[in-house]
């Protein structure tokens, strides 16, 4: 896609929306006054309006942000790629969503997940018509398991991150956050590959440009942080509860725009993404998964620069967490400063 300054632009992200139309959901902007007054005992500025504001991503289709990028990207194939299939490596949320866009394209999709991928994603992928596999201890494990059938099967790849095109799509989130909080000063991102966060940050600053984008990292899996120190791509072997957002990489692509559009990025523990998920169930009402909370996590503890007066908005990214799982998840949430 033509931009000027890179290969995304937003324009390229008015028009995804409008094709986007119909197919996604455009999510709702909640907001919590709980979670203001939490974020200026951890030290931070009383925001606008005394609250914070959730971009509920959550509510999109399949639970994720993820169908935005993946319904263009298959719309972008040939029809000879169309044919062909396509293959996709992810935690789950990915899958999820390729596997429905290749329902409602007509493509075959194959997913190859982590054995120990949360169960009721990979039923979800199967229930959309998926053929997935189940391979390796981790995401860098599939990756591998994932190359090899991409090349014995000639599938098309479909990256979840490393691709203009799904960049692109998941802009469309900054796109909604700037039309439906017009003044936003601060936006705060989980990262895994960086595709949300980076495809959010052209469309903030594009419509904002003093507006800062932060991304927030689970402390053991860092892949954009450790990239941004050395300048070059790093691989590393993700070890966090917030497997959305294990990738074991940072592409270049988003390497790129990251060092150029977001203006920080914070690490956080296990245990105080758990305590965004416990904050969102207990106060917001919103079941979230650790990936999906860990930017509003990142407000709670005031790791993100806030200062007084500043309009700010926290992505919750994702909602795909096992019932069975979620008391385990919340005993190992930290203590909220002011709770």
């Amino acid at each position: 896609m033509d931009a000027a300054g890179g290969p995304i632009s937003i324009a390229a992200i008015r028009e995804a929306a409008v094709f986007l139309r119909g197919s996604v959901q455009r999510t709702p902007l909640l907001s919590s006054s709980t979670a203001a007054r939490l974020l200026v005992a951890a030290g931070g500025g009383r925001p606008a309006d005394e609250r914070i504001y959730l971009k509920a991503e959550h509510l999109q289709r399949t639970g994720s942000f993820k169908p935005r990028g993946a319904m263009l990207k298959i719309a972008s194939l040939s029809p000879a790629e169309q044919a062909a299939g396509v293959i996709v490596v992810s935690a789950g949320n990915h899958a999820q969503a390729v596997a429905l866009a290749g329902r409602a394209a007509g493509v075959a999709v194959t997913a190859v997940m982590p054995a120990r991928a949360v169960a009721t994603k990979v039923a979800a992928c199967r229930a959309f018509g998926a053929e997935v596999i189940l391979h390796g201890a981790d995401t860098a494990e599939a990756w591998a398991e994932m190359e090899r059938l991409r090349e014995a099967r000639g599938l098309v790849f479909v990256h979840p991150f490393d691709d203009p095109v799904i960049v692109t799509g998941q802009g469309t989130v900054g796109l909604e956050i700037v039309e439906d909080l017009p003044g936003v000063d601060v936006v705060v991102v989980g990262v895994g590959g960086g595709g949300l966060a980076t495809g959010i940050a052209v469309a903030v600053k594009a419509l904002r440009p003093a507006a800062r984008v932060y991304g927030v990292e689970p402390e053991g899996s860092d892949a954009l942080s450790r990239a941004l120190a050395a300048g070059a791509v790093v691989p590393i072997r993700p070890a966090s509860v917030a497997d959305g957002l294990n990738a074991p990489f940072a592409a270049p692509l988003t390497l790129d725009l990251a060092r150029r559009l977001l203006d920080g990025i914070v690490l956080l523990p296990d245990a105080e993404i758990l305590a965004g998920v416990r904050f969102a169930l207990e106060r917001a009402k919103q079941v979230l998964e650790p990936a999906g909370a860990a930017a509003l996590a990142a407000l709670l503890f005031g790791r993100v620069p806030v200062h007084r007066g500043e309009r700010v908005c926290a992505v919750l990214s994702g909602g795909n967490v096992e019932p069975e799982r979620l008391a385990e998840l919340l005993a190992g949430a930290a203590p909220l400063p002011g709770m």
